[in-house]
């Protein structure tokens, strides 16, 4: 077998390999020419470089935390097109136009991001690919920035795509290059699977040369690309069996590793878990896999056959403990650890040796929630729909903290784009007397997300609201990235941003004002008027974040 860092070894490898002193020499004591091709790099910077070497030609994104420096990294490399979408569901769509077309593609998103493209991804597995096509999926066990702490891997075992799961920095960019050779070999869409750990960790990676000439010429196939019912049935019997090759074969990956060891106990792991059993039970013997779905199983039997005590060691769902059970292999896993949260060496410890948990040590201190910036236009706005004891169904983004001391004025927040939905469904509810002291508050990048999607169903369904667009100009929360009303790309500087007013007036709404965020005098005259309206009211609080000033009109 192949290790991910290009060497060749075998199936099993001692304990010693994993120390920080071998892997330093494993790194820099290969005979490369410079240190240059040396780089520490996040995690996300890392399978930005896998995927550039891959010959990546096309790359699509939605910014959001912990997938974001993915594309930011990628637009970097000048021989790759790199854009921020209006949505995952566009990303995803604009990376498989560009398989199809024969090039090497992808997309990047968040886990709730994977929600938003879910409607692509379940056909595109049907399709296949022309050129490779892989989407990063980066999940966030412990919901730093999240509002769900979901798993793609339930996602990916309903679609039926493969899985790829690297389990730190110099993984992460070969996993990329395989996923890619994975793709076109087996005819599928692959996902890389990262979390929040591993997307924001560091490590020294080794950059190689891209790969060129991957292009592949367009051929002409409506039974493999149009998918339609007729076509459709035909290709769902090729993916099923599709995945009961990739089950045969996958046993053979090189990017699965068994560690022997003390044969007691056995740890089937992947992804930044395999980093915490290793520091847990530095002793134990460990199948570190590299695809997690579908599972290999000829590895897995031999190994659960040479063990005493099989655990499985997964964050969030027990997609592979149900798997590995369902074989007839007597195994534990989330009996022992948790459903929810990060894993940590400690939780490891308690659930195999039944060692006392840990107390976190900053239980006692006192909490600081995160606050808005000092200037922030949003401050004002909040202030003074507190002030006027209005309720705010909320939405995704830096304005999402208006549901926090000192304001708590957002009543409700369910995913980018709902607030001007749930709005909408209250007055269907309960009639527009209801909500005479509601407004929908979104934001300008959320607004173009699929924001539009709520206030067109709001229009044609004669619905009443007052919907505030906080304009900033920005992506803010994500780190400032640009956007369709912001008047500039990722890669190809400054456009005609799309005028929200003239968009907001093309739907035929009468009542669209732009403001000044910070001139509450006028906000409160037109809430005033608005809020009563029995029709849709459209009010853009205009005022450029504090961190990154762009003056349009």
């Amino acid at each position: 077998m192949k290790n991910t860092h290009g060497s060749t070894k075998k199936n099993v490898k001692n304990l010693s390999d994993r120390t920080f002193k071998n892997i330093f020499n494993q790194i820099y004591g290969r005979g490369i020419k410079a240190v240059s091709e040396v780089r520490l790099m996040l995690g996300n910077e890392a399978i930005a470089r896998g995927a550039y070497e891959a010959g990546v030609k096309v790359s699509a994104a939605y910014p959001g935390t912990p997938s974001t420096e993915i594309n930011e990294s990628l637009a970097q490399y000048r021989e790759v097109y790199c854009e921020w979408s209006s949505n995952e569901k566009t990303a995803l769509e604009t990376a498989i136009g560009a398989s199809l077309s024969g090039v090497r593609a992808m997309a990047s998103m968040k886990q709730v991001g994977v929600n938003v493209a879910s409607d692509p991804l379940y056909t595109a597995a049907y399709m296949g690919v022309n050129g490779g096509l892989v989407l990063v999926a980066a999940d966030d066990p412990g919901i730093y920035s999240s509002q769900n702490e979901q798993d793609t891997r339930c996602i990916a075992k309903a679609a039926q795509i493969p899985v790829l799961e690297p389990a730190d920095c110099c993984e992460a960019k070969a996993f990329m290059k395989k996923a890619f050779e994975y793709s076109e070999q087996y005819d599928t869409p692959v996902i890389l699977h990262t979390t929040t750990r591993l997307s924001h960790s560091r490590e020294p990676v080794t950059e190689e040369p891209r790969i060129a000439n991957t292009e592949k010429p367009y051929v002409k196939n409506a039974a493999k690309n149009v998918m339609l019912p007729g076509f459709a049935r035909k290709r769902h019997i090729f993916v099923e069996e599709r995945m009961e090759q990739l089950e045969r074969e996958c046993s053979d990956f090189d990017i699965n590793t068994i560690e022997y060891q003390d044969t007691d106990i056995g740890i089937i792991t992947g992804g930044i878990a395999y980093q915490y059993v290793k520091e847990a039970m530095p002793q134990a013997s460990v199948l570190k896999l590299g695809i997690v779905n579908p599972l290999p199983k000829d590895l897995i039997t031999a190994f659960a056959k040479k063990v005493k005590q099989l655990y499985i060691v997964e964050e969030l769902e027990p997609v592979i403990q149900e798997k590995v059970q369902s074989w007839g292999i007597v195994c534990q896993g989330k009996e022992l650890f948790a459903r929810h949260g990060e894993y940590s060496v400690n939780l490891i410890r308690h659930g195999i040796l039944n060692e006392p948990l840990k107390e976190d040590i900053a239980g006692d201190l006192m909490r600081r929630p995160p606050a808005f910036c000092p200037g922030c236009p949003h401050r004002a706005v909040f202030s003074l729909l507190k002030q006027m004891n209005y309720h705010v169904a909320g939405d995704i983004g830096c304005y999402t903290l208006g549901a926090l001391p000192p304001f708590e004025v957002i009543d409700d927040v369910v995913c980018m784009g709902a607030g001007i939905s749930t709005l909408h469904g209250m007055e269907k509810a309960k009639g527009s007397a209801y909500i005479k002291d509601w407004v929908a508050v979104i934001g300008d990048s959320t607004f173009m997300h699929t924001g539009i999607n709520g206030l067109i169903n709001m229009v044609y369904n004669k619905g009443t609201g007052t919907v505030i667009i906080l304009d900033n100009g920005t992506t803010a929360m994500t780190g400032h990235q640009d956007h369709a009303s912001s008047g500039a790309t990722l890669q190809q500087g400054e456009v005609m941003p799309i005028s929200i007013a003239k968009l907001c007036r093309s739907l035929g709404i009468l009542d669209v004002y732009k403001v000044n965020a910070f001139d509450t005098k006028k906000m409160k005259e037109l809430l005033l008027e608005a809020v009563p309206r029995k029709s849709v009211t459209v009010i853009i609080a205009q005022a450029p974040c504090v961190l990154r000033k762009r003056h349009r009109e």
